[in-house]
């Protein structure tokens, strides 16, 4: 971690919150990027004397290139860009609505589009770098039925995230592309929802961002190519799709059969 370049998206509170000040203890450089100014300055102030904070709305493509060039004119190169922004909705597939799944997929896929083209091009002038793509176990199983439009978009993310690891395997070796996929996490993330939600810190067994932040940054040490944030979530994974049929699989815990109506 030692004076790698991180740049971080949805910096100003939750996972990347608390990977940007992980990044700065352990003598990186994180870029912060984020669209509320008070409080990525605050997340800034605690993530070391090398922290570099871009208020930028990431779903804008002019935006993300504004972060990217911040960074390189800050630091003179990227080593590893995170894209975390993300926001949750709840909405049964019955009730989605047009402007429900535009937000969903603007916000959690085309955001870490634009991220990505934007750093690639360095990436490959370099020879090497780092995508870390923060995904969902939504993407993998279909544990929240009111998370539906949200799980699409993971889904979606999880997909252009290997697709692209196998498009620069060939010829870009030393540029990895990574999912990490969290569980419930102890933020406001359910709170922030579109059309409300459960507050995530008070769901049991719910992860700690600093937890999360924990599994990213040995991801950037070591990198892989598909990680999961809690204990047992990659055998739960195994087990669903390698059921003879799902739809049985989905009557046992820890599958919601009832969605909550909050």
């Amino acid at each position: 971690m030692q004076d790698r370049v991180v740049v971080i998206t949805g910096a100003s509170a939750g996972i990347g919150a608390a990977l940007a000040e992980l990044v700065g203890a352990h003598g990186g450089r994180p870029v912060l990027v984020a669209r509320r100014e008070r409080e990525l300055a605050q997340v800034a102030a605690r993530s070391g004397a090398q922290a570099l904070m871009v208020v930028a709305d990431v779903t804008r493509r002019s935006d993300v290139t504004r972060a990217f060039e911040a960074a390189i004119g800050r630091f003179g190169a990227v080593d590893v860009w995170v894209n975390n922004a993300g926001r949750g909705i709840t909405r049964l597939v019955s009730e989605l609505g047009d402007d429900d799944f535009d937000e969903m997929m603007l916000v959690n896929v085309k955001s870490a589009l634009y991220g990505m083209q934007a750093v690639l091009p360095h990436f490959r002038e370099r020879g090497r770098g780092h995508i870390i793509n923060v995904s969902s176990l939504l993407a993998r199983l279909p544990l929240a039925p009111v998370r539906s439009a949200y799980a699409a978009s993971k889904h979606a993310l999880a997909a252009l995230t290997a697709s692209l690891r196998m498009e620069l395997r060939a010829a870009f070796p030393e540029i990895h592309v990574s999912s990490v996929h969290p569980g419930i996490v102890a933020t406001d993330f359910g709170l922030n929802a579109l059309h409300g939600g459960v507050d995530s810190r008070k769901m049991p067994g719910a992860q700690t961002a600093a937890d999360v932040a924990e599994v990213i940054a040995s991801v950037i040490e070591h990198p892989r190519a598909d990680v999961y944030t809690r204990p047992g979530a990659q055998q739960m994974v195994t087990a669903y799709f390698g059921a003879r049929d799902m739809g049985l699989a989905e009557l046992q815990p820890p599958f919601m059969t009832a969605p909550p109506r909050t």
